[in-house]
């Protein structure tokens, strides 16, 4: 596939101009070749041609390599322009005049014309969110406005109510400050990597106060590595894998060693023994870890979480390290650590159970009505976007 970006735009938008990102990420998704001029290519080919002074966000350009035959509308009210199209070689001279407005969109013969609002597309199953796709001009006055709009597109809708609401704003300010320090993705991976080893030593000792200092900065840094990754479009494949890893790992080995740090000091008034707890939360934390695998690899191809509703508000509080580690922190105030860690071993279980469950229902679902669609895929059709949930979980609300 040929990509051809029109014109040029020296605004960055997170240290990247509209030109560059759009490279990076046909780049990355290996989407076809930019050319340097519209007589490299050959006429029976097919060529994407994209505004280099507008920003785009990813899912949007990936459509429009895969719908040849196809121009993007975009605008307010009468104003709207072409902003892409993606049209056969010999009609891409008549392509560019009517995108620079030299001539009429009707004059793109068989080409069909689409409205970016009735792009049906807003499903980004990475980021487990629904959002209408984008094409938005660049320009100096607009610059921080576009930065704002593309750090939200790069941050999931479902997850954690700690990740959702407590981390945008700080890390935002924290990508804008690696982007002009040149920090890749993976210097904070490693650095939450270091943190993990260091909280995990910490509670080890007993020492809590300090352990859930460390614990707490790598929660941050998790989700700023991978913002700042979709941002600057510098994820790769080592980064991912190295990622994912850490955070599939170190939760239980966590609560391991804060009831290591409890080992000398575990009242036996509580009717468990420390040993029982610690094995509940590991035996748990595996069965959820499972249910949510089973479920995306044999019955939804997406996550459970974004199965229905109920799913989706359920990841907010579910026993993964950020809720837990609010439980740590809570009992850690109230000088029961000890009644923290019972407390994780009871969120665990019941969770994962619930997870089974939902496994168990869906796998029903599957069967009785064939394959599964997840909520959000239809989210910009619900009749009332005031709905919770679409508020919460999407960006298709109405004012």
């Amino acid at each position: 596939m040929n990509i051809y970006i029109v014109g040029d735009c020296p605004v960055k938008i997170w240290g990247l101009t509209p030109r560059e990102r759009i490279e990076r990420v046909t780049a990355t998704a290996g989407t076809g070749r930019i050319l340097n001029a519209l007589n490299e290519v050959d006429e029976q080919a097919t060529v994407l041609i994209l505004r280099g002074d507008y920003l785009y966000d990813d899912g949007l350009i990936a459509h429009l390599a895969a719908t040849p035959g196809t121009a993007v509308q975009a605008g307010d009210g009468r104003e709207k322009v072409i902003v892409a199209a993606h049209v056969a070689a010999p009609l891409a001279p008549q392509a560019m005049k009517a995108m620079g407005g030299d001539a009429p969109c009707e004059s793109l013969g068989g080409v069909s014309l689409q409205p970016l609002e009735e792009l049906r597309i807003a499903y980004q199953q990475k980021t487990r969110k629904s959002e209408p796709p984008f094409a938005l001009p660049v320009s100096a006055e607009n610059r921080h406005d576009l930065e704002k709009r593309l750090f939200a597109w790069s941050y999931k809708g479902v997850t954690d109510l700690v990740t959702k609401w407590l981390w945008p704003v700080p890390a935002r300010w924290a990508v804008g400050l690696c982007v002009r320090l040149g920090l890749r993705p993976n210097h904070i991976t490693s650095l939450g990597f270091l943190l993990v080893i260091l909280a995990g030593v910490l509670f080890a000792h007993g020492q809590y106060g300090w352990g859930l200092l460390a614990g707490w900065l790598m929660t941050f840094l998790d989700t700023v590595d991978g913002k700042l990754a979709r941002v600057t479009v510098t994820s790769s494949r080592f980064g991912h894998y190295f990622d994912h890893a850490i955070d599939l790992v170190h939760p239980p080995i966590w609560y391991i060693l804060w009831g290591i740090g409890l080992a000398g000091a575990w009242p036996a008034g509580l009717g468990f023994s420390l040993n029982t707890v610690l094995w509940v939360i590991v035996i748990g934390y595996v069965a959820g870890r499972l249910a949510e695998g089973l479920f995306q690899w044999s019955l939804g191809k997406f996550g459970i979480f974004c199965w229905r509703p109920t799913d989706s508000y359920f990841r907010l509080v579910t026993a993964r390290r950020n809720p837990n580690l609010v439980i740590l922190t809570v009992s850690l105030f109230l000088g029961r650590p000890d009644l923290g860690i019972l407390a994780v071993a009871f969120w665990t279980a019941a969770t994962s159970l619930f997870l089974v469950a939902r496994l168990a229902w869906a796998a029903c679902a599957r069967l009785r009505h064939g394959p599964l669609r997840s909520w959000l895929m239809d989210a910009h059709l619900c009749s009332s976007g005031n709905t919770l949930a679409v508020r919460w979980f999407t960006r298709h609300a109405t004012e």
